[in-house]
């Protein structure tokens, strides 16, 4: 393998020199105020990162173990919970409830479809569930859910909101009060650009609320324990340190961009990708739209295994991107463009692929999708 390494996966994503060398420093006591100070400004920057006034809890976990949580703490064994399923990340959180004894209904579309409201709004009526699962970018596929309506409906229906922003935080608009989430729950190693290890959840009054009537077994997730050790700047079991400096300093980083700014560039990125992959010629599975901006979902041409040319990539040219999950791994690879990357990044990973699809006999004109990338990005952003 080529010494230089390239990653384009939708995560872990790569890490700034700032974020990693923060992470580096000697490492302070947990229960002392410098960590006390560290955490309140980390609290702080993620609440307006996620534009909520509500409580953040940041866990010593995958984002998985932020899933976890929101379950145990609003759901009951026997209680209803409707997840909607468009592929992969729906599935998991569908088998989580279930592995709690909750009631589990799912509204499930094909993978690739995007989600809307009017069904929602049927399966409520339909399921009468009190809690709503709602994945905001599902990257199995490269979907990016329209949340704002789904929120409302399920508002409407008395149902609480959850909605999985593990890959969308940071990338593409998300308003948490703005959108009367109750739940939104995220990860460190995405948009966030921080090594993975770190997840997050935000909790809403009406979620305490219910999290206050939960009968669900739970110890090191219980959100009750947290939101006390937070009011003094701590946690109640051990945190992961230094991966709380470097999100710090990636949160920094992300506000001093400004969000809108943050947002504005990565549906460029996600621009530049989907141009330069139909510049050669190949087929988009993920929609075709500005929202699609955390990973682009290609399928390979007739004949050429995505599993081999993933492979390949990593190989040849130390470029990992990902491939597709379940069905969809002999025809898909992804390339994920969310957090620390440019248009730059865009067009090697796209030239890569170009060189390896030419040498398999597609018939692609060399250089074409570059040039369009940057032309793309270069239409909405000044290169």
């Amino acid at each position: 393998m080529p010494g230089k390494r390239h990653l384009f996966a939708p995560g872990p994503t790569p890490v700034p020199p700032e974020v990693l060398a923060a992470g580096a420093q000697p490492v302070i006591h947990h229960r002392g105020p410098d960590f006390r100070e560290l955490m309140r400004r980390c609290l702080g920057r993620l609440q307006q990162v996620c534009r909520t006034e509500n409580d953040v809890l940041l866990f010593t976990a995958s984002g998985s173990g932020a899933f976890e949580s929101a379950i145990v703490n609003l759901l009951s064994p026997g209680e209803r919970v409707l997840v909607v399923c468009a592929g992969e990340f729906g599935q998991r959180w569908a088998a989580l409830a279930a592995t709690y004894g909750t009631d589990v209904k799912e509204l499930r579309y094909a993978w690739g479809e995007t989600p809307r409201a009017e069904d929602l709004r049927a399966a409520l009526a339909d399921t009468g569930a009190e809690v709503v699962v709602l994945v905001h970018s599902e990257t199995s596929t490269g979907v990016v859910a329209d949340v704002e309506p789904l929120a409302r409906v399920a508002r409407e229906a008395g149902a609480l909101t959850v909605v999985d922003a593990v890959s969308s935080l940071g990338a593409v608009p998300l308003e948490t009060d703005g959108w009367g989430l109750d739940v939104v729950v995220a990860g460190s190693q995405k948009a966030l650009m921080t090594p993975p290890g770190l997840s997050l959840v935000t909790v809403s009054a009406g979620a305490w609320e219910r999290a206050a009537r939960s009968t669900t077994p739970r110890f090191y997730f219980d959100w009750a324990k947290h939101r006390a050790s937070l009011e003094i700047g701590t946690t109640p079991f051990t945190p992961a340190v230094s991966l709380v400096a470097a999100l710090d300093t990636a949160l920094g980083m992300v506000l001093e961009e400004g969000l809108e700014n943050t947002f504005a560039r990565h549906a460029a990125l996600g621009r530049a990708c989907r141009e330069g992959a139909k510049a050669m010629g190949l087929e988009l599975f993920s929609p075709d739209e500005e929202r699609s901006a955390v990973v682009t979902a290609i399928l390979t041409p007739d004949g050429i295994d995505a599993r081999e040319l993933v492979l390949a990539l990593r190989d040849r040219f130390g470029i990992t991107v990902a491939g597709g999950h379940g069905e969809l791994g002999e025809r898909m690879f992804r390339i994920g463009h969310i957090g620390y990357y440019d248009v730059f990044d865009i067009t090697t990973a796209l030239a890569a692929v170009e060189i390896l699809l030419a040498e398999q006999g597609a018939e692609i004109e060399r250089g074409a999708a570059a040039a369009r990338a940057l032309d793309a990005y270069g239409e909405t952003v000044r290169v």
